[in-house]
């Protein structure tokens, strides 16, 4: 018994055994080290130590002393509680801090570059379908960008349920459910002739597969990055500038000569490599957070994060507009040809290649928010410049300074999420990842159809549905202001 009170008693209280003469076994130092002492610095032992209440220790000691004067009052069960802790502690391991880099942190990096690819780069190009679902199924854009519409809603609203699952460690069983959609999805999209048939593959499946899939990986990078975080998520930005002009150019160029069907199969074969690069290269980092909601209510409690993601959801409600109609505008107000149609959706999609990357790089010097906070000015001043544009030269200046813009902020506002907070906590970067991109998906659902009953009730004219997306953006832009304020108040000066 005395062997067993030295395993779990004596790191609780060492002066006392030290008084009842116990033994103990030196360190190679040649001192004995308690638990508590950090051997590796700072207090990093002591809080991955979980916490024993003193009652409970007192009551532990007191009843192994009571066992050695007589075993027949034994209370083992304090004993086993306390033992049950040890044994508790031993096996959780403490992840320490995010490595910021490192071999496993950046191939995280680039597999969530390529779920990109096939995610959001994918929904990127939608304004190549909806061009030429307007010319071969004769429907209304507005009644088209439905279709858009719900995958993107899709992709975003799942968050809530798939950041959550990362969270409970159901990173890797959500991600395969999510390919496996993709690839129903995209092979039956090949099939698909009529407007519902398109709705449920291109807009339902497919948009499952990316909540599945987009949410998790970009919460997932996230835990590997602190200081460097705006930077790796803008690196995984790239992939819906690469997938944004890869798969419109495999539109462009194989429609018209291998028809729709096998064009839809050549990107699914390439959707097909992709995630399995990725499935075998995924590492989760932190361990499982098996208790807690899907939604964390107290999250919206936190000023600063209820701010941001009402500043997040004006921002996206109009910022997407650009992207399905840009090609309509310019072929059916301009007379472009259906080949400038997709290049001047290849010019907005492809300045993300710069806006992406260096502004993310200046964030992490200045602050993401920082930066994002006059990008949504920009944005909503390109939409009211457009009502002015006559000529198809000047839309593509619109599409480069529209585009730049617009890339910034999807490229820097998850990585804002996790710092947008007064308490910052990295356990809960899935849900509340999830939480926000839920409030977006809302906006992205909304405001493609908004903008088409807008053109129609119009009569074609773009007018009103620029001056209500550039009103979206000048509110969105002031609410950040109130964001930044709410978080570190008049100091124009902080890195926030």
């Amino acid at each position: 018994m005395t062997h067993l009170m030295n395993e779990s008693t004596f790191a609780i209280e060492p002066r006392r055994l030290q008084r009842a003469g116990e033994k103990r076994e030196p360190s190679h130092s040649g001192r004995l080290t308690p638990i508590w002492e950090n051997t590796d610095g700072g207090e990093r032992g002591l809080r991955a130590w979980p916490s024993t209440r003193d009652d409970e220790i007192q009551e532990a000691a007191e009843g192994v002393g009571q066992q050695e004067n007589n075993p027949q009052n034994a209370r083992p069960s304090a004993l086993a509680k306390v033992r049950l802790r040890r044994s508790a502690a031993s096996s959780w391991k403490d992840p320490g801090p995010a490595p910021d880099g490192g071999k496993t942190a950046w191939i995280q990096v680039f597999c969530t570059f390529l779920t990109v690819n096939t995610t959001f780069g994918f929904f990127t190009s939608f304004g190549v379908y909806q061009t030429y679902y307007e010319t071969s199924l004769g429907i209304s854009p507005s009644t088209i960008s439905w279709i858009g519409s719900i995958a993107v809603f899709l992709l975003f609203g799942i968050g809530t349920l798939s950041g959550r699952a990362t969270d409970a460690g159901l990173f890797r069983p959500v991600y395969i459910a999510g390919a496996v959609f993709q690839m129903v999805g995209i092979f039956t999209m090949a099939e698909s002739t009529q407007l519902w048939q398109l709705f449920l593959s291109h807009g339902v499946c497919l948009g499952i597969a990316n909540g599945l899939q987009f949410c998790p990986s970009m919460a997932l990078v996230s835990t590997y990055f602190v200081k460097k975080r705006a930077l790796a998520m803008g690196i995984t930005a790239l992939g819906s500038c690469t997938g944004g002009i890869l798969f419109p150019i495999i539109a462009q160029q194989c429609l018209p000569r291998i028809g729709f069907p096998w064009t839809i199969r050549i990107i699914g074969f390439i959707m097909l490599v992709l995630n399995a690069i990725t499935i075998a290269l995924y590492r989760t980092r932190l361990p499982p957070r098996r208790s807690g909601p899907i939604v964390d209510w107290e999250s919206f409690r936190d000023t600063p994060f209820s701010l941001y993601c009402v500043a997040m959801f004006f921002s996206f409600w109009g910022l997407y507009f650009a992207f399905f109609y840009i090609g309509s505008y310019g072929r059916n107000v301009l007379g472009a040809s259906y080949k400038q149609s997709i290049n001047l959706l290849m010019v907005q999609v492809s300045m993300g290649f710069v806006f992406r990357l260096l502004p993310s790089y200046i964030a992490d010097k200045i602050g993401a928010l920082n930066v994002l906070i006059p990008f949504a000015f920009i944005c909503g001043i390109a939409m009211f410049g457009w009502i002015g544009i006559h000529s198809v030269g000047a839309l593509y200046v619109f599409a480069v300074v529209y585009g730049s813009s617009s890339a910034v902020i999807q490229a820097l506002w998850p990585a804002i999420i996790g710092s947008c907070s007064r308490t910052p906590d990295l356990k809960k970067a899935g849900v509340r990842m999830g939480m926000a991109f839920t409030v977006v998906s809302f906006a992205s659902f909304t405001g493609p159809p908004m903008a088409g009953a807008l053109i129609q009730r119009s009569g074609g004219s773009y007018t009103y549905a620029n001056i209500w997306a550039g009103t979206s953006f000048f509110v969105g832009g002031a609410l950040l202001i109130l964001t930044r304020f709410a978080l570190v108040g008049r100091d124009w000066r902080a890195k926030i």
